[in-house]
């Protein structure tokens, strides 16, 4: 038994020690020291990148939005009470950020492969009936509302937890839950998978 909980118990502490460094170089940020925001920046920089990523839908727009979010982040730190985690907060900046852009810019539609990247996956048949898959499924998540959507790619995307999740959706934890399963139905209704 024990045995069976000691990669529980690894995880949750390093989930922990990770908060835990993320808010002494908050603290650290709040004083002044430059070096602690970069260290935030080199901690979640890749994960927010894709998160906003997938609402953004092109490289140089995700980098402006990341730089934006962490711009804000800094110029507010006085604002974050802890109630969350700095990364749960951290993504609800950039999750606006997103939202706002996409909205300013009317792009909703899903990103369009290159030809060269077109050609360089479509090897087999396997391949390609794995790709047609994840492009109907992706198709799929895009015609979600967007608060089902944001509940759904943060949850099985980013792996959060629905406490994290509603948060940054600023919804009830229960809300979150309601978001998620509703959109899994219509998922599976729309994709023909129906139980």
């Amino acid at each position: 038994m024990e045995a069976a909980l000691a990669p529980l118990h690894i995880a949750m502490t390093g989930e922990t020690t990770s908060q835990d460094a993320d808010r002494q170089l908050l603290e650290r940020m709040r004083e002044g020291d430059r070096e602690a925001f970069s260290e935030l920046v080199r901690r979640h920089q890749r994960q927010l990148f894709y998160l906003v990523w997938r609402y953004v839908k092109n490289d140089a727009d995700a980098k402006d939005v990341v730089q934006a979010a962490f711009v804000k982040a800094w110029q507010n730190t006085d604002s974050f009470r802890g109630d969350s985690s700095f990364r749960t907060w951290l993504y609800r900046i950039g999750v606006n950020l997103a939202l706002n852009h996409v909205r300013d810019s009317g792009r909703w539609k899903m990103a369009e492969l290159t030809e060269e990247h077109a050609s360089q996956e479509m090897h087999g048949t396997q391949r390609l009936v794995e790709q047609e898959a994840a492009q109907e499924l992706r198709k799929a998540v895009e015609t979600l509302p967007p608060k089902q959507r944001l509940v759904v790619e943060l949850r099985v995307h980013e792996g959060l937890s629905f406490r994290e999740v509603a948060e940054i959706a600023s919804c009830s934890e229960d809300a979150a839950k309601a978001n998620f399963h509703h959109a899994i139905k219509r998922l599976r209704s729309e994709l023909g998978n129906a139980e």
